[in-house]
């Protein structure tokens, strides 16, 4: 991994790192502990987009396990740098995946949150198959129906469950969901609420319910109401990374 900070930069950011990891933490637990749920039923994902691979290298070294990324070439990248240190996270593509670059990415993941159509559920299994592996992947839903979203409809998430369930390599374990961005406390609420209700009934549809475990929703913004609603896994940047220069 080439390095873009120096030592001391690199315990500085860390440092600041840590007082935002906690803060995340502190807050995850008593919302948690308010729904009656434990800690062990939530997976907090660090979303390092457009920072350093050092970043991303922090993070694991404080204890963050599950790393996400948007763009398949930075996660393949941020994978190769830390690899080559050791350090091996469970990686997470939760940004839009075009069909022309799933041959690079499967095998790379331990979960493809971003599944939006079926052409990429069709390319997921040629490829996977190729490799003779299983890809762990989620339905990307559009409960909020923005135009500006991907996502499937939810009117027609029986048939698109159907299909994905004859996909010998793919496991298919779950939603995924964004909120619109929100202009007032809890606006994402009623997304969030709408989509637990719809990852409920259709654990009673898929072909193998003990896999239909994983409900991904929740950024730094909203990831309270999403762990009310039944959130699985959150994917926070900005609240641990601090503020992105774009």
């Amino acid at each position: 991994m080439e390095n873009e900070v120096t030592t001391e930069e690199y315990e500085i950011l860390k440092e600041k790192m840590n007082l935002r990891l906690q803060k995340v933490r502190s807050s995850i637990r008593e919302a948690l502990l308010a729904c009656g749920r434990k800690e062990d039923s939530l997976t907090l994902i660090g979303v390092s987009k457009f920072f350093p691979a050092e970043y991303a290298r922090a993070a694991f070294e404080l204890g963050l396990s599950d790393l996400g990324e948007n763009r398949v070439q930075e996660l393949l990248s941020k994978e190769e740098g830390l690899a080559r240190l050791g350090i091996h996270p469970d990686w997470h593509l939760i940004g839009t995946l075009q069909t022309n670059k799933v041959r690079q990415v499967v095998g790379h993941t331990k979960l493809i949150h971003s599944v939006s159509s079926e052409e990429l559920l069709a390319e997921i299994q040629k490829r996977s198959s190729a490799q003779n592996i299983t890809t762990c992947v989620l339905l990307q839903v559009n409960v909020a129906e923005e135009e500006s979203k991907h996502g499937f409809a939810a009117a027609e998430m029986d048939r698109i469950v159907d299909l994905a369930g004859h996909y010998s390599s793919i496991s298919l374990c779950g939603l995924m969901t964004m909120a619109p961005i929100q202009t007032a406390e809890h606006d994402a609420f009623p997304v969030f609420q709408k989509t637990n209700e719809l990852f409920l009934k259709l654990k009673n549809q898929v072909r193998e319910p003990q896999k239909w475990s994983d409900l991904s929703m929740g950024m730094s913004q909203d990831y309270i109401d999403a762990i009310q609603c039944g959130a699985t896994h959150i994917r926070i940047g900005t609240a641990i990374f601090g503020q992105r220069s774009y």
